[in-house]
């Protein structure tokens, strides 16, 4: 698999990136659908095998159990330089004062508190996983230069705000000269596009990369429409279920697109799916999330899918505007 640049940065990693999501203990935390370290190895290795070697977490995946399991299966599998580590802080991880957010307070306990159950004592990303309107954000974005200057983090980057709100903060490190964000994880896939108004421009002219979340739409690209999903996770992620409700008309469309460019190539949907989101100016590496073997397959196969301008625009010209969603 190729190697790509994470925006205008020195970081290199892989041309898609494992979403450590799904894998965690389904006690803990909301997704009751994740499966345990056992259950995991397998797919992380397929995925190193293959070629990927970035790997996203977050410390409010399965209440840490989600960043336990990744540092697990990856010292098994590579020495820690062969790899790259991101996670996540925001998420309310204690019931305490200062268990959530984005104060100093809170970015200082969870980042050693992240680096814990990863078993390492840096990570390659630090990512802010939401917008804090309740810190001032030159408190953010200094204590986040902090961590970078501690050696916990070798970069920062955020995920799902406002281009406003991005800018902001961004704004915020260059006035002090703290270290500013080299990504952006936001929600891009061909059933919402609504991040090309404002959000991808400003990246491409800053120099941000993108490494977009749900490239599949919540697997709503990989199969006809109207067909039923299986596993639990279909039935009990209630973030997800609303996702994709707008529009219905327009998304029948894109998914019917989807599947006869697929159908003319001989390769299943998701891969079609996932070479438009690879093949986008703005977007560096699409996050992919596996719970079956093939989820791996069709990823690594589909970046090196070069559709053509025909079919990209057959893929693209159902959609409609839409209220943004997934912040």
């Amino acid at each position: 698999m190729k190697t790509v640049r994470l925006g205008n940065s020195g970081l290199e990693i892989s041309a898609v990136v494992l979403g450590m999501m799904s894998y965690g203990d389904p006690e803990k935390g909301s997704h009751g659908w994740s499966v345990g370290l056992d259950e995991a190895r397998p797919f992380v290795r397929r995925a190193y095998e293959a070629g990927i070697t970035t790997f996203d977490t977050a410390n409010v995946y399965s209440a840490g159990s989600s960043e336990e399991i990744t540092g697990t299966l990856l010292k098994e599998l590579a020495p820690r330089e062969e790899v790259q580590i991101a996670t996540k802080v925001h998420g309310r991880m204690r019931q305490a004062r200062n268990g959530g957010g984005l104060s100093r307070a809170a970015i200082m306990h969870e980042i050693d508190a992240s680096l814990t159950r990863l078993g390492t004592d840096y990570v390659d990303l630090y990512q802010i996983h939401r917008y804090d309107p309740l810190t001032p954000v030159e408190e953010t974005m200094e204590a986040l230069h902090d961590v970078v200057k501690a050696g916990k983090a070798r970069y920062i980057g955020a995920s799902s705000m406002w281009a406003w709100q991005f800018a902001r903060m961004q704004h915020a490190a260059e006035l002090h000269g703290w270290t500013r964000f080299v990504s952006m994880q936001d929600q891009y896939n061909l059933l919402e596009r609504e991040e090309e108004r404002e959000m991808h421009p400003f990246c491409q002219a800053t120099g941000v990369g993108v490494i977009p979340w749900s490239p599949l739409a919540r697997g709503n690209l990989t199969r006809p429409w109207g067909a039923a999903g299986s596993g639990t996770r279909k039935d009990t992620d209630e973030f997800g279920k609303g996702l994709y409700r707008q529009d219905e008309d327009a998304n029948r469309a894109i998914v019917d697109a989807v599947a006869a460019v697929a159908d003319e190539r001989g390769v299943p949907m998701a891969q079609i799916a996932l070479a438009w989101s690879a093949g986008k100016s703005a977007v560096t590496a699409p996050i992919i999330g596996a719970t079956k073997e093939r989820h791996i397959d069709d990823a690594a196969a589909a970046v090196g899918i070069a559709l053509t301008d025909s079919e990209v625009r057959r893929l693209e010209e159902s959609y409609t505007p839409r209220y943004p969603s997934g912040f």
